[in-house]
């Protein structure tokens, strides 16, 4: 006790000074008073078993079902053990941005299902909760309260002068950084990084400090696996600063892991921080933050893969990774597509502007969108792509289902080869395309990746034999399958990226078990020179033993070694 008493200290020593350091700790001590004789959960270790699926709560609706009951029960039917964690996208009460702008940290959305249906699906899989940290919903009665000058909610927010000087701080949108907001002492002006409607909280109050650590305790304590920090990198705020990874914004995250840690030892942090790779490996802290990191910059690079059908940046920027290694017991959480659009700052530096021009083409080209952020100077740049993945990756082969399914698992076997946790969104595993719909009745240009689904059309489409959602779902669950056997496919087992030239993607992992993949990323054959040919177990041939010579289009192989 005395060493985690001593850690916290220190933490606090950096975030607090004076009467507010000392009110922190007795609101710590307070919570673990409290909490201390209700710890929970053994740390179940990752494994290549481990695999996440994103989803909205109703991405799956059945009538007279809660959807949360029915995604459970698409997932137990469909998926079984195969799928072995779900992200659950913020399932609380919200006013906007799809679930992000939170109205009630502690309550589940009654349209959704309730507390006993997230710790019934947590019982049978793990389940990853979102922490959106960074702000709340306007609605919120901590707002409400602040805003008619209640204390201590009058210091959850934070107040700004509109003639001061902000021009340092990143901004994700291009959107006024300050609202103005009426107040029971008249006009003031709040900080909201992402919208009006998002007003950003003050990590420099302890009592808020307080209510955001009893909140992911309640998490853990429902039975989540993991906790996701959404936004993580703005939470803290220093004028004249970028206001983005600041030594206070990672101290509070080795603040959360550890509380997490010692009250509810089985549970993961992960950091959800859309910036260029150094700057998101640093949410590793040493080994004391994260548990799990977004890699961002493998949805952008995949796509330009796939789309030129060369993979020199991407085995270039994959063989640099081991020059950054992992601490101890930490990983990647890999994805490709997720509620949000495909974000292209994490690649300034690997893709020239040339390359980045022929990604918004192709997105445009194809019906996506192009979302903007707003730069210190006061003008705009590319943000993020807004489409949805398998309609930007497969443009090229609208009308021809099989050479799109082919193409587009492709693209999805790298993701799951590489050394990580794989996050899968719930249209990249039914095979949807883009929702154009979604976009023209709301003008949100995200909702092209959102739509939600009717279950029984869903399940009739996939048993579809030949069509599209029933050639990519069969195709991403026999991957999913044959991957959670491959202990040389564990988050933590070695990896070496191989040239096999710039028309496949080669690696090797190694844990005990030595696997050499190999994924042809063009839509014609490619030989292997003689010198490269080797043999071995195809695994996904049902372990056959072949001599690998030539890969058939979008051909994916992971072969066992002897």
């Amino acid at each position: 006790m005395s060493g985690w008493k001593q850690q916290i200290d220190e933490y606090l020593d950096i975030l607090y000074t004076g009467e507010d350091r000392k009110l922190a700790e007795n609101l710590i001590d307070e919570i673990f008073k409290q909490k201390s004789g209700r710890m929970t959960g053994k740390r179940k270790e990752l494994s290549e078993r481990d695999c996440m699926l994103i989803a909205y709560g109703d991405c799956i609706r059945e009538e007279g079902k809660a959807p949360l009951q029915s995604l459970d029960e698409f997932l137990d039917e469909y998926c079984g053990e195969t799928i072995t964690n779900v992200h659950l996208l913020p399932v609380f009460p919200y006013t906007s941005d799809d679930g992000f702008s939170v109205q009630d940290y502690k309550k589940i959305d009654a349209r959704l299902g309730s507390w006993e249906d997230i710790r019934r699906m947590g019982r049978r899989i793990g389940v990853m909760m979102d922490a959106v940290i960074n702000h709340s919903s306007k609605s919120h009665c901590w707002f409400q309260d602040c805003i008619k000058g209640k204390f201590p909610y009058t210091q959850y927010y934070i107040e700004c002068n509109p003639k001061a000087d902000y021009s340092k701080v990143i901004r994700p949108r291009a959107l006024p950084l300050l609202t103005k907001v009426e107040t029971a002492e008249g006009e003031k002006w709040y900080w909201t990084t992402f919208s009006d409607d998002q007003m950003d909280l003050n990590f420099k109050s302890p009592y808020l400090l307080k209510e955001v650590i009893e909140t992911l305790l309640l998490y853990a304590e429902n039975g989540a696996r993991f906790i996701r920090l959404d936004a993580v990198g703005f939470i803290w705020k220093d004028q004249g600063t970028s206001c983005m990874h600041l030594k206070e914004t990672h101290t509070v995250v080795k603040l959360l892991r550890m509380l997490l840690e010692t009250l509810h030892p089985g549970t993961y942090i992960i950091t959800e921080t859309n910036v260029p790779h150094a700057e998101n490996m640093s949410y590793f802290g040493n080994g004391d933050e994260a548990h799990l990191v977004y890699q961002f910059p493998l949805p952008p690079l995949v796509l330009h893969t796939m789309l030129s059908q060369n993979t020199e940046k991407l085995t270039r920027w994959a063989d640099g990774l081991k020059d950054m290694p992992l601490p101890e017991g930490t990983s990647f959480f890999n994805f490709l597509a997720s509620h949000d659009g495909i974000g292209i700052r994490p690649v300034d530096g690997i893709l020239d502007e040339h390359e980045k021009n022929a990604l918004f083409d192709a997105v445009e080209k194809k019906g996506g969108k192009i979302s903007y952020k707003q730069n210190a100077d006061g003008s705009v740049s590319p943000y993020e792509l807004n489409i949805n993945y398998l309609s930007a990756v497969t443009e090229p082969f609208e009308g021809n289902a099989e050479k799109r399914a082919a193409c587009f698992l492709a693209s999805q076997a790298i993701m799951l080869s590489m050394q990580g946790v794989p996050g899968i969104y719930y249209h990249s595993l039914f095979g949807s395309k883009n929702w154009e719909e979604g976009v023209e009745s709301s003008g949100i240009n995200r909702r092209i990746n959102r739509e939600k689904l009717m279950g029984c059309r869903l399940k009739k489409e996939l048993a579809e034999k030949g069509a599209l959602r029933n050639l990519v779902f069969d195709g991403y669950m026999k991957l999913l399958k044959v991957r959670k056997e491959q202990q040389a496919l564990s988050p933590f087992a070695g990896q070496t990226i191989l040239n096999y030239g710039s028309e496949i993607f080669a690696l090797e992992r190694e844990n005990g078990q030595r696997i050499r993949v190999l994924i042809n990323v063009t839509d014609h054959a490619v030989e292997l020179p003689k010198e490269r040919r080797f043999f071995g177990k195809a695994l996904l041939r049902d372990g056959k033993e072949v001599q690998v010579r030539k890969l058939k289009p979008f051909e994916v192989l992971w072969v066992e070694l002897y």
